[in-house]
Order: structure tokens, then sequence, then C-alpha cells
């Protein structure tokens, strides 16, 4: 017999659960009173749908004494959310707070693992037209001149090869419908990024804040001005 995907259909239909999900797409784990509070739903409604999730292996939880924190059960169920935002209608903020923060999840964010928004898709097309990397169809090629480019940013090529999953991969992006980079080289160059405190994480959002000296990185590697 076939799966039965209309399990999943039920659970991504709820509000509540397309909160919580979208929430997790920030790559990290939260504990249970922060979904809440995200969601804007009590603790106890919030781990009545975290149990559902976790019944469908849609999150996992780690228990730290009295706490338990939830994250996406893996990659792969991050980019079916990612691939549904893409088909999704686009909602029209209700209040100032709400606009200021959809201009923030489209400016720069977390999509699970790597950068996106519009700063991730600058990145990505400016490493495309300085000639990094080449698009291959839905995967991108570092050139040449990528790989010494890479070295003196401080990834290591090699190390990130051996990982088994894609190296490269475009994933396209619901808000810009652009392509930005996903995969491994797409994560370390954000963990890269971060460790250089050019992004700072925004407590309870995806959206991710550029600091003066990330300003500075970006316009003098990738020509990137704001």
């Amino acid at each position: 017999m076939n799966p039965d995907i209309s399990k999943i259909a039920s659970l991504l239909s709820d509000h509540t659960r397309s909160l919580i999900l979208l929430s997790l797409m920030d790559g990290t784990i939260h504990p249970a009173s922060e979904l809440a509070y995200i969601a804007k739903v009590k603790p106890q409604t919030a781990s009545f749908h975290l149990h559902k999730m976790l019944d469908a292996r849609l999150v996992s939880v780690e228990k730290h004494g009295r706490h338990r924190y939830y994250k996406l059960v893996n990659r792969e169920t991050a980019e079916i959310i990612e691939q549904l935002l893409n088909i999704s209608p686009s909602t029209s903020a209700s209040s100032f707070k709400e606009h200021k923060e959809k201009e923030a999840i489209h400016f720069a964010r977390t999509c699970y693992d790597h950068l996106a928004g519009y700063v991730g898709v600058q990145i990505t097309n400016s490493l495309v037209q300085q000639g990094f990397l080449n698009k291959a169809d839905l995967n991108y090629e570092v050139t040449i001149e990528g790989s010494f480019f890479f070295k003196e940013f401080g990834i290591d090529e090699e190390k990130l090869k051996n990982k088994r999953r894609a190296y490269a991969r475009c994933c396209l992006d619901w808000s810009e419908r652009q392509h930005h980079i996903a995969g491994a080289l797409g994560n370390a160059l954000l963990e890269k990024m971060f460790a250089l405190e050019w992004f700072l994480r925004i407590p309870r959002s995806r959206a991710i804040k550029i600091t003066p000296k990330g300003r500075l990185g970006l316009e003098k590697l990738f020509s990137i001005h704001f």
C-alpha cells in the first residue's frame, strides 16, 4: 500500500501547527514554552500539537531535566516545508509590528541551516557573477576560482564533500522567487558568517540581523550595498 499522505496534510492544515513548524525552520531547538508564545496559544495547547507532530515524526524532542526542547526531525522535512511555502498564498500584515516582522523575514532569514531571503539570493547571485559558482540544473558547481575564494574565506571544501548530503544545491527562495545556495556549502557559508559576527539571530524569529561588521564584509566580498 502507498503511504497515507492525508495524515501529514491534516497536520499541516492546522494554523497553530503550521506556525510552530515555521518557527522551527531556523534549524535550532526551541522549548515548548517559546513555541507556545510564538503560536499565541497556551502551553498545554502547544504540547498537544507537538505530541501529534512527534507521532507523525515531523519533529523530535530532547529532554533536559523538566524541560523539553523541540526541532524539525531532519533537513528533508525542512525542504518539504520550504517547497510548500513556494506554492502558498502570501498573507498581508494586520499591524505595524507584523509588517516589520514580515520585512525582516523577507530581507534575511535562516532556511533551516542556510541563508535565505533577499540577502541569501544576493550572495548567491554574486558568487555566480564573480565566476565562483556555475549553475548546473538544480545544483551549483564550484569553479577553480571559487575553490580559491572559499579557501581564503576559511571554508574547507574537502571536509564538506565528505559529508553525506548534497554539496551545493539550488533552493528556491519563496519570498524572492529565485534560487539561493543550500546543501553543505550553503550551511558552511552561513556558519562562517555567524562566526565572523556578520549576522545575529533574532530571538523567536527566523529572521537574522546584519551587523555593521557584516555590512562591510558583504560589501567587500559580494558587492552588496544596503
